[in-house]
């Protein structure tokens, strides 16, 4: 159990010394709650930073198990971790209580789509996101995360990273152009590369992650946003800025119009290879908590079963591997065929 710090051995005294933070602004961090959606390069990165600067408190939200190919950039993880295959957002919140006491770490095991997003962003009485961060590896849910943060007013920052590329922008609802003003629609399937294709360079994935971090920071402390969408090659140390102070526009589908299509969408059953993994994950039509206990009892007539209690493991003959999770989620490990780890999913899981 880890013992708190006292406050006034001075663990924020480099930071509050700065004029951009001094100590109202380390308050305002205390008691910042803030809402971070994926834990990968980028989502580890923003973690540990905002966590070592004394934000309040931290949900992290990530549906992914680690895996061994996450290790060369994904700095909160383990190589145990990876032979366990622990859930990210557990583990990340496991070495985040080392390094910071003194927050509230809040982990939750869930793939975020259309049915559970606000619930993650708000929950009465409990928590109520002042800033979303973006974490995450797929366009789809940054267009989502957008048309939550436009509804609610909640500022985020957008963030992406492949090969030794990446962006950032801090937006602010009803003051700067959000992602939509930006980019209109999400690419194209296959219209750009993925870490799959092009792979990530861990230093890439580190900077993009600091300056979201700190964006982070300057929206929490001043509630101000650079009014940039910043573009950097780390390989050849290219950073351009583009000012987008101007961008906002009045026929923008999303805070133009104050159409949220992708928030509105029906949450439907989704099959998706995870980056980096020889792996797809099958999430259920409905909202569902199934019972892992049940299913650990049918699965260990055909396969070595783990019940973990947030989720359970199943080695096959056909040396795929099943991870079921309670929200009714499977991710199958072996294969990236969707077809085939549909076909096994209903086959052994019934979801």
């Amino acid at each position: 159990m880890n013992t708190p710090i006292p406050e006034e051995t001075g663990r924020y005294q480099r930071q509050t010394l700065l004029k951009e933070i001094g100590a109202a602004g380390q308050d305002r961090l205390r008691d910042a709650q803030v809402l971070l959606i994926g834990c990968g390069a980028l989502g580890c990165n923003i973690a540990q930073l905002l966590v070592r600067s004394g934000v309040g408190h931290l949900r992290i939200v990530d549906r992914d198990l680690v895996d061994l190919t996450n290790l060369h950039r994904q700095v909160l993880f383990t190589e145990e971790d990876a032979t366990e295959q622990v859930p990210k957002a557990l583990a990340a919140a496991r070495e985040l209580a080392r390094a910071n006491s003194q927050v509230q770490i809040e982990p939750i095991v869930a793939d975020v789509h259309s049915g559970n997003i606000q619930s993650f962003a708000e929950q009465t009485g409990v928590f109520k996101a002042q800033l979303i961060l973006d974490g995450t590896d797929n366009a789809q849910t940054r267009y989502l995360v957008n048309d939550l943060a436009v509804q609610r007013r909640i500022p985020w920052v957008y963030g992406a990273c492949v090969g030794v590329e990446g962006r950032v922008m801090a937006i602010v609802p009803g003051k700067t152009a959000c992602l939509r003003c930006i980019y209109p629609e999400p690419p194209a399937p296959g219209e750009l590369a993925t870490c799959d294709t092009a792979g990530v360079l861990p230093a890439a994935a580190a900077v993009v992650g600091a300056l979201q971090a700190s964006a982070a920071m300057r929206l929490l402390i001043e509630r101000a946003a650079s009014g940039q969408l910043l573009s950097l090659d780390v390989w050849s140390l290219r950073f351009a800025g583009i000012n987008i102070a101007q961008s906002q526009r009045d026929d923008c589908p999303c805070c133009g119009k104050r159409e949220f299509e992708f928030l509105d969408r029906p949450a439907v059953s989704d099959a998706a290879t995870l980056c980096g993994r020889n792996a797809v994950q099958i999430r259920p039509a409905r909202r569902v908590e199934v019972n892992l206990d049940q299913i650990a009892a049918r699965l260990a007539t055909v396969g070595q079963v783990q019940n973990a209690g947030v989720m359970l493991r199943c080695k096959l003959p056909e040396n795929i591997r099943l991870s079921v999770f309670r929200d009714g989620r499977v991710i199958v490990d072996g294969t990236g065929d969707v077809s085939l780890a549909r076909s096994l999913v209903a086959r052994y899981v019934g979801v």
